[in-house]
This record gives C-alpha cells, structure tokens and sequence, in this order.
C-alpha cells in the first residue's frame, strides 16, 4: 500500500452508490488511473469542482496496488479551464479530446509527453478562435504518441511502394493502401490527397504548441476531419463526442482487433 502524489487531468466522473463518485484521471505518474471520491455528491462535502472534467488538479491517492480503485485522499484545483465552459464548442471539443485520452490508454500506463499534450490542448481550447482546427491537430498528436501513428510511407497491408498510384486511406489498417491491396479490400477507405499526408506528416514532427500554427482550409481540411475521426473511431471501437465539423452519424464505426498488425508503432 501506498500513497500517491501527482499531477493530474480529470477524464472523467461518474456516480457510485448514494453519495460517491468514481473519478477517472490521467495522471503525470501513474497514467491513467481510477479513484473513488467517499462522500462527494453530499451538500457540503471537501472536494468543491475538483472532480470536474476538464480540470487540472493535484492529486493524492491511497493505492491499495491489489484494487484497480484508489481511494482519493487530497485534491486541489491547479487550474480549471473555466474559460471551456462558457461555450459548446469548447465543451464539445474539450470533451473529445478528454474521451479520446480515456479510451486508447491503458490503466496505469504513465506517458509524460500525453500528459503535456492533454493539459496544453485543453489550455488552447479555451485560447482559440478554431476550436475544430486544435482538436484535430490534438487528435493526430495523442494517436501518435499512443503507438497507433497512421502509416503513410509505404502501403499499411503489403509494405510495398505505392509508385505512381494515388493511395486512399483505410481505417481499419491503420494507413495508406496500394492499388493492388486497395482493389482486394472490401473496407471503407477514404481519399487521401498529398496535401493532407504532408500536413499530418508535418503536425506531428512539430511540437504540439507549433504545430497550432498550422493553417488546414477548404477541401483538405474536410478531409482531414474525415479521415481522423473515421480512424479514431476505429482504434477506439466507439463513437467520441462530435464536434461541429463532424458527419459523425455517416460514417462507420471500425474495430481493430489487434493494433500490431495494422499500424505503425510510433
């Protein structure tokens, strides 16, 4: 047994039982981890908004290490974004990028640089004039920092060249396909143009906070928002919150059953 003393984002809070909650968090240390809040949907209780999502927090939690559910003993409020309530754009887009952090990590799996990227994307949520643009530059990041990197510099079935063919983009392998396994797939595939692989090429050798900069407009950025929340939806075998941008209801929803034989590790 052990206590712990962290970093943390708030995912997400559930309620347990009359008067708890179970709140889930991606923590600097720990990753992503559970802990129940004893008392915390009372009239007066000592955990005020901390247990908002959205919110960055220090936290301190009992670990039992033989239980997944840690008891949650300290929490204060670092910061609580409160400039992403004042909006459904920002709600919605803070709640995709929250969702999308819950369902591709694993429990108790520490990643320093996801943590950075959650707290910074939730920072230029409540900063940006386009809200769609910093969620999708998000989405590229934390699917890259998260072992499914989309794979565009040879074919994500066959590994083969894709020559002069102009490749079109497969969800559920993970990447671009040649010609040959493209005829052969029965799978939704999505046109890819060479524009919008370099711009994801770009965005993730780029430092999240640069990669801000970038501009994605008119067919290309269509595109793009196609393409990442089709692929994302496969990797996380459910649909995420929408955002405006998104023809969520037109689009399919993928599993993959094994991640290692589809994509391209980062």
């Amino acid at each position: 047994m052990a206590h712990i003393t962290t970093e943390a984002i708030v995912l997400k809070s559930i309620r347990w039982g009359e008067s708890d909650r179970i709140v889930t968090f991606f923590s600097y240390k720990v990753g992503k981890v559970r802990g129940i809040a004893r008392e915390a949907r009372k009239m007066k209780n000592r955990f005020g908004g901390a247990l908002e999502p959205f919110t960055s927090v220090n936290l301190t939690l009992f670990d039992k290490r033989s239980d997944n559910l840690a008891s949650i003993t300290a929490i204060n409020i670092v910061d609580n974004f409160s400039g992403l309530r004042e909006d459904l754009g920002r709600i919605s887009a803070a709640s995709r990028m929250v969702s999308l952090v819950e369902a591709i990590t694993a429990d108790r799996d520490p990643s320093h640089k996801l943590f950075f990227i959650l707290r910074e994307g939730l920072q230029a949520l409540v900063e940006s004039e386009d809200q769609s643009l910093t969620t999708l530059i998000f989405q590229i990041h934390v699917l890259t920092y998260t072992g499914f990197r989309p794979q565009f510099d040879h074919c994500a079935s066959c590994g083969k060249d894709f020559g002069a063919w102009l490749p079109r983009f497969s969800p559920s392998a993970g990447g671009l396909l040649c010609q040959g396994c493209n005829q052969a797939s029965w799978d939704y595939c999505l046109e890819m143009s060479p524009g919008s692989v370099a711009f994801v090429q770009q965005t993730r050798r780029m430092k999240f906070s640069v990669a801000l900069r970038l501009k994605a407009e008119g067919h290309m950025r269509r595109e793009l928002e196609d393409i990442i929340d089709t692929y994302a939806r496969a990797v996380v075998g459910k649909r995420l919150p929408a955002i405006d941008f998104l023809a969520a209801e037109s689009l399919p929803v993928y599993g993959m059953a094994n991640k290692n034989s589809v994509v391209e590790k980062a």
